[in-house]
């Protein structure tokens, strides 16, 4: 994960707009800030029909996506958006995933299989698990990978070291059997230290990263490339839907799209970057207005993180715009509170006030503006993410 972590779509409609941009405007803003952390997409194409299962690339005629409304815990505000450039069956394996505070999928480890919880997360791309050789008190409240019950583990002497926004691990890398489907060989990361308090009562075990092998730890191939090279897939993407259910219903798809959970076409948009998933922005705005990104910015896709995340000054400046009230609550992210309002980009409160779905990342200061869209913004749109054309498509969810 790069940054924070949850937004699903009613409705959504695409319009032409003119060539060499894709405005992505959702509905009304009122809002204020969020919570989570951080760990860690695009070349060109035109809409595909949503009847169609393989991507083919092309340049085309643009379209603009509003109307977002989402529902559920996450809010999109309606006159904001985001402005980017973009141009023109069998083999797959869907996983189910369940919102626990984060989306966390179940896969299993090992010969007999030891299972864990794990967030496939598109901002990191390293597999990793506690181990029984860690002590920390974030490996304690966690199920820990042994490996004298595995009878395919192999060891390794290669150490390895994560770390994200809100928690990091040190350990060792290994070879094991991993089910997602059934793959074998797989490097995979087992902790023997995870400092700090953040990974200690997280409903999840560890991380499974689908981002690009540049970013992973050690040299450590990730799970996806793996599943690429060993043809266990039938096309080299793998598509994400999350569901505001909070029992089931979200899913990620390796290999393949399920046009039955996204309304229209699928708009393709090339990647900045072989990295993290990364894209343009050309601006970001507010009842039409810029308001951030004002002279064009990047953005990562990332499941990983809760929240948009985004430069201190510009988030600040935008929950002034929205009118938010900070929280007397002391909330850890110093979360700003309001009345909920339809089109809040928010968490919905017990007592009726939201949390903004906007917040401050802890990364470190660069000269380039760099948001982050987390779980709030992928809830709004069917997202695929294709290694094959270096591409992200994105659809309103159905």
């Amino acid at each position: 994960m790069v940054g924070s972590k949850t937004c699903g779509c009613r409705r959504a409609q695409l319009q032409s707009l003119s060539q060499g941009h894709l405005a992505a405007e959702e509905d009304k803003a009122e809002s204020a800030e969020g919570q989570r952390g951080a760990g860690g997409a695009p070349a060109a194409a035109s809409p595909l029909p949503s009847s169609q299962t393989s991507p083919h690339h092309h340049h085309g005629a643009l379209g603009k996506l509003h109307g977002c409304e989402c529902e559920g815990l996450g809010r999109i505000p309606s006159d904001w958006g985001i402005l980017w450039g973009w141009a023109g069956g069998s083999g797959s394996l869907q996983h189910a995933l369940r919102w626990q505070l984060s989306y966390v999928g179940t896969i299993s480890i090992g010969t007999p299989a030891q299972q864990f919880s794990v967030i496939f997360d598109t901002g990191s791309a390293n597999l990793w698990v506690p181990s029984v050789y860690c002590s920390s008190p974030a490996c304690a409240n966690h199920q820990r990978f042994d490996p004298a019950r595995s009878s395919t583990y192999r060891s390794t002497t290669t150490s390895v070291a994560t770390w994200y926004g809100t928690g990091s691990m040190v350990g060792v890398l290994a070879y094991d059997t991993v089910t997602v489907s059934i793959q074998g060989n797989q490097m995979v990361g087992l902790s023997q230290w995870e400092p700090g308090s953040f990974l200690v009562h997280v409903p999840f075990d560890g991380f499974l990263g689908l981002g690009f092998p540049k970013i992973a730890s050690s040299g450590a191939t990730p799970l996806f490339d793996n599943m690429m090279s060993q043809g266990l897939v039938a096309q080299d993407l793998f598509s994400i839907y999350l569901t505001p259910d909070e029992r089931n219903g979200s899913f990620v798809l390796f290999g393949g799209i399920d046009s039955s959970h996204f309304t229209g076409n699928l708009s393709w948009i090339p990647l900045t970057a072989q990295t993290y998933w990364q894209i343009k922005v050309d601006r970001i705005t507010m009842h039409g207005l810029p308001i951030a990104c004002i002279h064009g910015c990047q953005a990562i896709l990332d499941s990983g993180t809760s929240m948009l995340a985004g430069p201190g000054l510009s988030v600040r400046h935008i929950h002034h715009k929205m009118g938010a009230i900070r929280s007397p609550s002391g909330l850890d992210s110093g979360g700003f509170l309001r009345g909920l309002k339809p089109g809040c980009p928010s968490l919905a409160m017990e007592d009726g006030s939201c949390i903004s779905g906007f917040e401050a990342y802890a990364l470190p200061v660069t000269t380039d503006e760099l948001w982050i869209l987390g779980n709030i913004f992928l809830r709004c749109y069917y997202s695929v993410f294709d290694r094959a054309n270096s591409m992200v498509g994105l659809a309103p969810a159905a």
